[in-house]
């Protein structure tokens, strides 16, 4: 196999092909062959091929998980390798798409994985379709709203999934269950609004506590697949590690009889009424994210010719970069989604949308 192709079959007997590969798992009992097994045959999808993203999927990969879809937006950059762990210099410097990124590095950790690397923004348009058909979701995102439309999807389809956030040198962990356990919108009910909370671009990151916080949700995750329920962690889980804190919350009665997603049957963030493009603004990045509602596939050798006489142009096979100017940079995806870089202005963005994609 061309180790730079995400492999596309499981090999169900891949501890037995390969001994010594999970040897030492298989020696922790509460896995054993059993669970390996189980795990061979486990589906996850993870959303967020970031910090935790890549602790994640680094950990499911080496343990054996059959089938992982690896669900990111975004390409890498200088800034992301201090704590996201599969990417590297060339990857920053070509532009990656860091799930592709991500799946050509774990394939070659093991090649008996079925990875599939998906470049898109997760939405209420596709959140069904890429969250379906497996066993588990894992959040590596660093977005409320898109944990909110996991959190129905989830409950919809009686997923489980497990939540991790981390800023700072804080993190947080809450495995939830649908019909067992409190739901995310039973703790919080509703997305805070855009630009309340910190973000690792605004209030900066430790690489340390991503790892602690990815391994919980991992170990969470390693339960769930072998179904050892009873070792789940009931509670949410918060550290400091810079303060030298940790902390847990017993969760396990807060289930709300009014909620809307897992009482109500309610999914708000799912069901939005979606009339025009998406417009987002990327907190702490200067930069605007505009996806249009209707998948239309973009050319992107052909834009490059068109987009040739603006301004200097990058490509690669999944992406293209025009640098307007010193200031502004479009980032063009194949599925028509735009990245305006050097401003926070939805109206700006837009209207560079109009200008230079004209639709």
């Amino acid at each position: 196999m061309n180790p730079s192709e995400p492999n596309n079959e499981v090999n169900a007997n891949s501890s037995v092909t390969s001994p010594e590969r999970y040897s030492r798992q298989l020696l922790f009992a509460p896995i054993g062959e059993q669970g390996q097994a189980k795990l061979i045959n486990s589906r996850v999808a993870i959303v967020g091929m970031g910090a935790l993203g890549t602790v994640l999927a680094n950990h499911l990969v080496r343990a054996g998980v059959g089938f992982i879809r690896l669900i990111d937006r975004d390409f890498v950059e200088a800034s992301n390798l201090q704590r996201q762990m599969l990417y590297d210099e060339a990857d920053a410097a070509a532009s990656k798409p860091k799930a592709m990124a991500a799946a050509i590095r774990l394939q070659q950790a093991n090649s008996l994985v079925h990875l599939e690397p998906v470049v898109s923004d997760l939405n209420a348009t596709n959140a069904e379709e890429l969250l379906s058909e497996v066993d588990l979701i894992l959040d590596g995102t660093d977005n409320f709203s898109v944990r909110f439309l996991i959190n129905d999807v989830s409950i919809k389809r009686g997923i489980p999934w497990i939540y991790g956030g981390a800023v700072s040198s804080r993190g947080v962990s809450l495995t939830i269950i649908p019909g067992v356990t409190p739901c995310l919108r039973c703790l919080f009910g509703q997305a805070p609004a855009q630009g309340t909370t910190e973000t690792c671009d605004t209030a900066g990151v430790i690489g340390p506590i991503i790892h602690t916080v990815a391994s919980h949700q991992s170990t969470e995750a390693f339960k769930l697949l072998v179904g050892a329920q009873e070792q789940l962690n009931r509670k949410m889980v918060h550290w400091d590690l810079w303060y030298n804190q940790h902390s847990s919350v017993d969760v396990s009665k807060a289930r709300k009889a009014d909620c809307p997603a897992c009482a109500l049957h309610q999914y708000d963030y799912l069901d939005q009424d979606i009339a025009e493009e998406t417009i987002q603004t990327l907190c702490g990045r200067n930069s605007v994210q505009i996806q249009p509602i209707l998948k239309t596939a973009f050319n992107l050798k052909e834009w490059a010719v068109k987009w040739e006489p603006l301004g200097r142009v990058e490509a690669n096979p999944f992406l293209l970069k025009l640098h307007l100017n010193e200031t502004i940079t479009l980032v063009l995806f194949p599925d028509g989604r735009l990245l305006v870089q050097g401003t926070d202005d939805p109206i700006t963005a837009k209207s560079m949308y109009s200008r230079y994609i004209g639709m």
